[in-house]
């Protein structure tokens, strides 16, 4: 489908404006000497010296090189519209115009190299490197707080009191025969101990004895 080009107001104009300046350039460079495709080329450097510096421009706004090309560029620009408005003899051009004339394609080469391959001031984008999560702790906190008690160890039954040992009669008699002895030599009371060893018994058969005996 075939699209309709409307006309642009801003577009005509600039169109008049380049073409004017493109005029002005070229008689002013044939003034200074150079004829032929010379003349014709020196609006083309202006030109693009003036939209290189302009594009630097829409993506480094702070970059003073990018204004000081285009302050240059656009000053050669006016300079031809304003020296060939009569202000100027064309006819008899000062020396040193000539001599900015034909310095100007190295010049212009210069800034367009400068332009071009001067690095922009928007710094490329980088990756932070991925911070450890220092959670270990706080988890394992959580998790023994969350976590089931332990179950309670089981109650052991308390231990049965152990068996009286009773006494044969035969031997309590014996054992007292032996205490009241002992009183009757030595004045005092037969220790459990002394009994103990005297008889040969185990510990318990001994003490219920010396309970019995009254011995301590």
């Amino acid at each position: 489908m075939s699209r309709s080009i409307r006309p642009d107001a801003v577009l005509v104009q600039a169109v008049i404006a380049g073409a004017l300046s493109f005029a002005h350039l070229h008689d002013l460079a044939s003034a200074a000497g150079q004829s032929g495709w010379k003349a014709w080329a020196y609006p083309i450097s202006v030109d693009l010296l003036l939209v290189a510096a302009w594009r630097r421009l829409r993506t480094a706004r702070k970059d003073r090189s990018a204004w000081t090309w285009f302050v240059i560029a656009l000053f050669a620009s006016l300079g031809a519209n304003i020296a060939t408005a009569g202000l100027l003899d064309l006819d008899h051009v000062p020396a040193w115009l000539c001599i900015l004339v034909a310095g100007w394609p190295a010049l212009a080469f210069l800034g367009g190299t400068l332009l071009v391959h001067a690095p922009t001031d928007t710094p490329a984008p980088t990756v932070a490197p991925a911070q450890p999560v220092d959670e270990p702790a706080a988890t394992e906190v959580d998790v023994r707080r969350d976590a089931p008690a332990p179950p309670a160890a089981p109650e052991l039954p308390a231990a049965a009191p152990a068996p009286a040992v009773t006494v044969p009669v035969a031997l309590l008699d014996h054992a007292r025969k032996i205490a009241d002895s002992h009183r009757a030599a030595t004045g005092a009371p037969m220790a459990a101990d002394a009994l103990s060893a005297r008889l040969g018994l185990p510990g318990p058969m001994t003490a219920a004895i010396a309970a019995q005996l009254q011995l301590t």
